[in-house]
């Protein structure tokens, strides 16, 4: 006899995620766009975070900001603004570097300035990690080290899937331990299994360019068949149509970058009325008893040595 549907009201409650970068900070385009070059650039951060927090608002929803520290340098009053709010605000490092670029030592020294930024802007502990362009993978085992050592009880940095310019497959799709000794847990982003195929549809990109069916039936999925929370994340860019084109960008990054950004805004507005969506640390709390230790992070002790 087949089981009834789970009533909605019994669905876990997923992990609503904002990665707080403007226009010129994304991956795709850090081949073209010179860090040193950022100050002297259009700064949209403050007039599109205010229309997801209004977004957020209407939805009555809460959510984690995984925040630039050269973002909260320059926008406090933002910062604060989100905390009373209620939502987290979390770290999305200094200035979007991709972890793998460093070692264990510049990787400490990003989640300390960017930390400092974020605290004195906001006044509320950090806890929360997100790599930038979720550049934690099995290139690094040294960064969980490093954030267990610097105090964060989660990171939700990898993407258990196969890309061209991140993803790490052979990751849990779930929330684990990367270190047996300690209580720091990884949660990573959303992936949904279609036969032996593992599909990105934790957002993005993905979001916007993909029907919203797949992602409406993607998180469906986790939720019922798994019985767990999906990961959700955007940037604030990706609902800005007014933001400056970058024309000298390859077609590709361009592409990624641009299309459907003119729809995203009500895609959003519908996902946050289809599902239970809350903040990152609450979802943290919640996953922790289920999360394990792979047997892929047991070595990274000795591999960090």
């Amino acid at each position: 006899m087949q089981s009834p549907p789970l009533a909605d009201e019994l669905l876990p409650v997923n992990g609503l995620s904002v990665d707080v970068e403007d226009w010129f900070q994304v991956g795709a385009f850090e081949n073209v766009i010179a860090r040193d070059s950022w100050d002297t650039l259009t700064d949209r951060i403050e007039r599109n975070c205010a229309v997801i927090l209004d977004l957020f608002a209407a939805a009555d929803v809460k959510a984690t900001f995984f925040t630039l520290g050269w973002v909260a340098r320059r926008h406090p009053a933002l910062l604060r603004r989100i905390a009373d709010a209620g939502h987290e605000v979390a770290s999305h490092g200094w200035d979007h570097e991709r972890v793998f670029k460093g070692d264990a030592k510049s990787f400490g020294d990003d989640l300390r300035k960017a930390r400092e930024a974020i605290e004195d802007a906001c006044g509320v502990r950090v806890t929360g990690y997100r790599a930038p362009s979720f550049s934690i993978d099995q290139r690094t085992p040294w960064a969980y080290m490093v954030l267990a050592e610097q105090g964060y009880t989660y990171s939700s940095s990898v993407a258990p899937i196969a890309h061209d310019h991140y993803g790490w497959r052979e990751a849990p799709r779930f929330a684990f331990k990367p270190l047996p000794w300690s209580e720091l847990i990884e949660i990573p982003v959303t992936t949904a299994e279609f036969g032996n195929r593992r599909l990105a549809a934790g957002g993005g990109g993905f979001f916007r360019v993909l029907p919203y069916r797949f992602t409406h039936w993607a998180i469906r999925k986790v939720n019922t068949r798994d019985e767990r929370p999906a990961v959700f994340y955007f940037h604030p860019w990706e609902i800005d149509a007014g933001q400056p084109r970058v024309t000298q960008a390859p077609l590709k990054s361009r592409l990624r970058h641009y299309t459907n950004i003119e729809k995203m805004e009500e895609k959003l507005r519908r996902l946050l009325g289809d599902f239970a969506w809350g903040r990152m640390d609450v979802l943290a709390s919640r996953e922790a008893y289920r999360a394990v230790a792979p047997i892929m992070a047991r070595s990274a002790k000795d591999q960090a040595a």
